[in-house]
């Protein structure tokens, strides 16, 4: 088994098949597909399977890819440790919608133009699953919801944020659950840092079982979740940054969560984990706080 094989393989993992694999390597197919097969001989099993024209990962390419990541980011960070060097390579960043959508064009956009060697990869999700993505080393880092208390990774404060509680325009001021007067609660996903805390800011103020709302719809952007809310489907909890991204005339009203709508953004990451592409990204967020 070669590091070459090991990068060959998973470009065509990223690429979704060995065409593009080939343009992105800079390579003939014919040499692509034949370093697959070297690489399916080397390990005894088909690591692909073909469903019509795609590549598909069998279980064992599905666990061969987690460790190819794994050797291909230690080789890299192994070469920056014996020759320090520019920033360079893949670097691999998830983030919350809302985090990636207020905070982020600035810094991303002055880190390119230092650092064009760097070919910097993004991602949006739920909390759960970003942090799922850095612990299998799928990803190198993320911009998470905190607290973060797992001695795995090493975390550093960013951003912090005001969720606010959203609601139709007309609806009358809202000062606790009891005053929320719709019983749907529009969410992103399980896994999503600001539903829990949505969720728990209805549970731990007294709100009894009858009031509180009886139904969630679950939505994948900010933007689609505001304009239910502006139609009357229900209330919202959303971060008051991207609430300022909204241009006029809004068709919904902000009410203040108090002390539970206080969240801080972290960058995580392995604690083992620390490539000069990563370090520089995290000097430059830090410097744009």
């Amino acid at each position: 088994m070669e590091l070459a094989e090991l990068e060959i393989f998973r470009t065509v993992v990223a690429e979704g098949g060995v065409t593009r694999a080939a343009e992105r390597l800079n390579r003939v197919q014919s040499n692509v597909t034949t370093r697959i097969k070297q690489l399916e001989e080397s390990v005894g099993v088909p690591l692909f399977v073909r469903d019509r024209r795609r590549l598909v990962l069998t279980a064992a390419g599905e666990a061969l890819l987690d460790y190819a990541e794994r050797i291909l980011g230690l080789v890299q960070e192994a070469r920056e440790v014996v020759a320090p060097q520019n920033p360079r390579g893949r670097l691999r960043i998830g983030s919350m919608e809302s985090t990636a959508a207020s905070r982020l064009p600035a810094p991303l956009a002055e880190f390119h133009q230092r650092w064009p060697e760097v070919r910097l990869e993004l991602s949006t999700g739920p909390t759960d699953v970003l942090i799922a993505g850095v612990r299998a080393c799928k990803l190198d880092a993320a911009l998470v919801a905190g607290p973060i208390d797992d001695p795995a990774f090493s975390a550093t404060p960013l951003y912090k944020e005001e969720l606010l509680l959203v609601t139709p325009r007309s609806h009358r001021r809202v000062r606790s659950p009891e005053d929320v007067m719709l019983d749907t609660l529009i969410v992103f996903e399980q896994g999503c840092a600001y539903r829990r805390h949505a969720e728990t800011w209805f549970a731990s103020h007294g709100r009894s079982r009858d009031l509180a709302p009886v139904r969630t719809l679950e939505l994948a952007s900010y933007h689609a979740i505001l304009a239910c809310v502006a139609a009357g489907a229900g209330v919202a909890v959303v971060p008051r940054s991207v609430i300022a991204m909204q241009m006029e005339p809004h068709g919904f009203a902000t009410h203040s969560l108090g002390r539970d709508g206080r969240v801080t953004t972290y960058l995580v990451s392995r604690r083992e984990r620390g490539s000069a592409a990563f370090l520089a990204l995290r000097a430059l967020l830090a410097a744009s706080v």
